[in-house]
């Protein structure tokens, strides 16, 4: 019994030696002081407060036979933050949110601004050129249906 060490009387613990004590002081005060704080505290804020529609958004296709349905789910998003672009046999949706947070603390004279700018982005491949006069889009209740005609080529006769 005589090995043990002497127990601390505030909390049954044995005490830190001096020099591990010292470092994780020195850990601790590096760690809450600026700038440090300040770039813990926004990775945090970025985890929890991700972009609503995440890294993606979940996209459906169906083709009818005399068209292609393609529907996005994109719940709190408004109408002027979607993009739709038409390359080739490509359609790609896009979502840009932008905010201006701006916070005042005239007691400690402190101003702050934070401008954030997420997008994300799906593209659907179709099998043929899409004509884009003839694409029709609509939007309503967080869901984007896009209506694609589906053309027929034009068939060639193979000769003898």
């Amino acid at each position: 019994m005589s090995s043990m060490l002497p127990e601390d009387k505030n909390n049954g613990k044995r005490p830190l030696p001096e020099p591990f004590r010292d470092l994780f002081k020195s850990m601790n005060d590096f760690l809450t002081e600026k700038p440090v704080r300040g770039f813990l505290q926004t990775i945090d804020d970025f985890f929890k407060t991700p972009f609503p529609v995440g890294s993606g958004f979940h996209v459906d296709t169906v083709e009818t036979g005399k068209e292609y349905i393609i529907t996005a789910e994109l719940p709190g998003v408004k109408r002027e933050q979607i993009n739709l672009n038409i390359t080739g046999n490509y359609l790609t949706i896009s979502v840009e949110n932008k905010e201006l947070e701006t916070e005042e603390d005239d007691i400690n004279k402190i101003y702050r601004q934070r401008f954030t700018r997420q997008q994300s982005s799906r593209t659907i491949s179709l099998p043929h050129a899409i004509n884009e006069k003839m694409v029709k889009a609509s939007y309503k209740d967080g869901l984007l249906q896009i209506k694609i005609p589906q053309e027929k080529g034009k068939i060639i006769e193979i000769e003898d």
